[in-house]
């Protein structure tokens, strides 16, 4: 049985395209680069461990998005919010993690819409790959218009990133907020207007 069989319940087919073994060995040799012994206490199962956490963290890369899409028919085209959706994701600069929330809002078309569990799936998938936070923004509303046709869509995302907090300029606490707007909600003001109303709404509210 490989070491990696018990890999945090990543899919298989997700793992196809990753050498865990390789990257084992790469983390071994950054922690004998930076001054470290990596048969110490301590450190012997350290470059396992990371491998094993980047066949997670990074498992979006080999991933059939199509897999995460189940659509459903409704009977109206009404404004829809996914919102607070949590993610991580790893800035592809430095290989640090940024983290916030999704928020997806979209209007159908012919009533065809996703069920609740695939937007939060596909806002996942994207971002388990080395990522920018202004790409995933753009995949997530792409996937979204694409899947189901929609009539507009519009996508927020609010982020904490390691590279700024841990590193460089070590500013604690900032966020980073990007949008993407597609059909009505890009083209049409009140659409737009009530979809960021919507995702602005006071948390309170259920």
């Amino acid at each position: 049985m490989s070491v990696y069989d018990d890999d945090f319940r990543v899919p298989e087919e997700s793992r196809k395209g990753m050498d865990l073994e390789r990257i084992e060995k790469a983390v071994r040799e950054i922690l004998i680069a930076v001054g470290e012994d990596p048969d110490r206490e301590g450190l012997q199962e350290t470059p396992n461990r990371v491998a094993r956490m980047y066949g997670e963290v990074f498992s979006g890369l080999h991933r059939d998005i199509s897999k995460d899409i189940k659509t459903f028919t409704s009977e109206d085209d009404e404004m829809i919010l996914i919102g607070d959706i949590p993610f991580y994701s790893m800035c592809e600069h430095h290989l640090l993690p940024f983290h916030g929330k999704a928020h997806v809002v979209y209007i159908p078309r012919d009533g065809k819409i996703l069920g609740l569990s695939k937007v939060a799936r596909i806002v996942d998938t994207l971002s388990r790959k080395p990522q920018l936070q202004e790409r995933l923004t753009s995949e997530i509303a792409d996937t979204i218009q694409k899947a189901v046709d929609a009539q507009s869509v519009c996508v927020v995302i609010e982020a904490e990133h390691l590279c700024m907090t841990m590193r460089g300029i070590r500013k604690p606490g900032s966020k980073t907020v990007t949008s993407a707007m597609r059909g009505g909600c890009r083209s049409d003001a009140r659409t737009r207007s009530e979809a960021l109303a919507l995702i602005n709404r006071p948390r309170n509210i259920l």
